[in-house]
This record gives structure tokens, sequence and C-alpha cells, in this order.
């Protein structure tokens, strides 16, 4: 007989803490193993021996290096994402341990990867063990991902797995940090730069030539102004625009430059696109006088398996409305398991949720262990309750699709 709700909630809880020893070790090996984006290998072995050890039905690394391990064969597809690559470690000196060394103490589990988002894979395999020693959801085929390079570029990696791989699940789980909130969207991005050329000369008669540094300066202000009256969303927040590098082409430091180019980081609310976007900074050039051009950047970096995929360095922005089935039945699965209601909310920083949802459409609903506030940080980490909760959340969650 079938159980009742209340009792799978229960029954999962229980799960979770039986896996409990085991969701500590699997965790503490993750963060031994770097990972930095394109360098994942080693880690999604890792994850691939964790899942056919709890036993999933089936587990396959495709061409550009991201795993998916599957549970069940039935008609209706979701999945939940993880991308299982870091970024560096920046400055070790700045750590008040071995960012590697994968600390556990006083509940909490410290190391690179902990928070953003290591763990919530560890999570995820856990709640596949569950699902299938309960034998749970026959209508369901459930894809549990771990995806590669979404610290160099999001949603890469779902671009190949939605196109090559094709897997078009009806809705996916990202498991980015929530602090076990309910995320239904993020303000999408993009990355441009503007260019301006000169003429090269000594430095000693600069009236010779003609400084591009000089053409690009009143370009950065006019580009600081911009950002004070981009668009403001109520539920996304505002639209942001801001100059994070300048580079010079220049024969020496006695020389005066001959091309100058500013990297542009351009945060997109609900209602703004790339075509917007290009076209203000166009604007703002306009203004100026000056003769520039602005570029959508692209990415082409290898995968660890040495795969190029390239794609345009635009993320669009996207929103799961309030009173979607899955914001709704995760807003339930979370009541029925932990007895009080969930903050229902957004992330401040991007997901792969730019190419699912942002992209292809295709729903998408937040879910993970740890804050984000630690994500990138030397203080990353995540409690060891968030891992068990987040288990047995994604396992209970297709009760309610």
């Amino acid at each position: 007989m079938k159980m009742s709700r209340k009792e799978l909630a229960k029954k999962l809880q229980q799960k979770m803490n039986e896996y409990e020893e085991d969701m500590i070790k699997f965790m503490r090996d993750v963060i031994r193993i770097p990972s930095e984006s394109c360098q994942e290998e080693e880690v999604v072995q890792r994850v691939k021996e964790e899942m056919e050890k709890v036993g999933f039905d089936e587990i396959t690394i495709d061409p550009m290096g991201n795993i998916l391990g599957r549970i069940g064969k039935g008609d209706r597809v979701i999945a939940y994402d993880a991308h299982i690559d870091t970024v560096g470690v920046g400055d070790p000196e700045e750590w008040d341990w071995d960012p590697f060394e994968g600390k556990f103490e006083d509940g909490i589990i410290y190391g690179r990867g902990a928070t953003d988002q290591e763990g919530a894979m560890v999570s995820m395999v856990y709640a596949g063990k569950a699902i299938k020693e309960l034998d749970l959801y026959h209508d369901f085929s459930l894809y549990f991902v771990g995806s590669i390079q979404e610290e160099d570029c999001d949603g890469l990696c779902w671009q190949y797995i939605i196109n090559e791989d094709e897997l078009e699940p009806e809705l996916v789980v990202v498991t980015e940090p929530t602090n076990l909130n309910i995320y239904r969207g993020h303000r999408g991005r993009m990355e441009m730069e503007v260019i301006t050329e000169g003429v090269s000369c000594h430095g000693s008669a600069p009236h010779r030539g003609d400084n591009s540094l000089y053409k690009i300066a009143p370009i950065i202000s006019g580009i600081e102004k911009l950002n004070k009256s981009l668009k403001d969303d109520e539920f996304l927040g505002k639209g942001t625009i801001t100059v994070t590098n300048i580079t010079n082409q220049t024969p020496s430091l006695c020389a005066v430059p001959d091309k100058s180019a500013i990297h542009l980081d351009r945060r997109l609310t609900n209602g703004e696109d790339k075509e917007l976007a290009v076209k203000q900074i166009k604007e703002v050039i306009e203004e100026t006088g000056v003769d520039a051009r602005v570029e959508i950047l692209n990415y082409d970096t290898p995968s660890y398996t040495g795969l190029v995929y390239e794609t345009e360095k635009y993320y669009p922005t996207w929103v799961v409305e309030e009173d979607h089935f899955g914001i709704q039945g995760a807003v339930e699965a979370y009541e029925e398991l932990f007895d009080e209601e969930p903050t229902v909310d957004k992330w401040t920083f991007s997901t792969n949720g730019v190419s699912i949802m942002g992209r292809h459409g295709i729903p998408c609903v937040g879910f993970g262990p740890a804050n984000e506030v630690y994500a990138h940080s030397v203080k990353d980490q995540i409690p060891v309750d968030h891992l068990l909760k987040a288990g047995a959340f994604y396992a209970m969650y297709p009760e309610f699709l």
C-alpha cells in the first residue's frame, strides 16, 4: 500500500539520518579534490563511484564531461542540476584552514566548493539512494546531473546537455545554494567590450599621435552615468553595468597607446536583453562623439575532455511565476517535510538556469543547501544538517509534481 505523504516525509528523514556518515565522507572526499572549471575529471570520477555504490540505474559521462545519473524509466523526465566545478582558492594565506582538507567541526564541513556547490551533489546522490530503496516514482525518469564549467561559463553545460545529449526534462531543480529557501529566478548577465583605436607615437611628443586611452575615458564616465538610470524590477531588482577591466595596446610604457578596451559586466533585470544592452552602450558612445565599437564576447575554452563548445557570453534573465506547478509543488513538499512555510525568493548571482530556462524555456526551481553569502569566500562551508534536509527534499519533491 502506498505511503501517505506524512509517512513518506518521516521515512525520508529517517533515511537521511541513516546515510549521514556516508554523506559526510563523500562531502569531505569531494572537497579534497581540486576541481576548478575545466579541471573536473577527478571529481566527476568520484561522483561516478558514489552513484555506482548507491545503485543508480544508469550513469553516463557525456563527451563534454558532464555526469548524468538516472533513476527510473518513466515517461515524465525531471532533472536535478549541481555544477561540480569550483572557483580557485585565491591567496591561501587568507584561509583559516586548508581549503582542500574537508575540515569537519561542530556539524559544519569547510573547504572550497562546500557552498558553491558540491554539497548539493552529495544531497542529490543520496536522494537517489532513498528513492531506489523506497521504490518510489515509477512514472518518472529522474536525472541527477553533475555539470561542469559553470563557474567559467554558466549555462554552457546545459546548452550541451539539451542540444547534444538531447535531454529535455519538463522541469529542472537548480541546486545552487539557497540556504534551504525556494528560488524562482535571477537576473541575467552579459560580457561586452568597448574598443577604441588611435595612433601610437613616442611619449615625449604625444601630440604626434592619437591616444586611444583618452578616447575611452569619456565612455567610462558615460557608462557610470548609465548605470544609475537602468531599469528596476520589483522582484529581481535593478539592472546594472560596471567597467571591470581596462587593457591597452602600446609599443612601450613611453609610447602613446594605439588600442584600448574596457570590459563590461552587465546584469540584466526582467525585461532587459542583449539587444537593449548593446543599444544603450552605442548610445553612450554616440553621446561622447568618440569613434568606438562594442562587442559581445565569446567563450571557447576547452572542457577537461578537450571539447570546445563555443557560445556567446550572453546569459538571459529568467523568472518562473510563483503560481507555477513546480514552485507550488516545492512549497508543498517543503511544508510537508519541515512543517513550516518556506521563503520564496531569488538568487543574487547567476546559475545554469540562464540556459535551462533563459535560452530553452524549461522551468527551473531553485533549492539548495548552504548559504550563498559563503560562496567564493575563504569561509566556504556547509552545515551537515543542510545536506540531510536537501537530500530529503530532493527525494520528496516528485511526489508533488
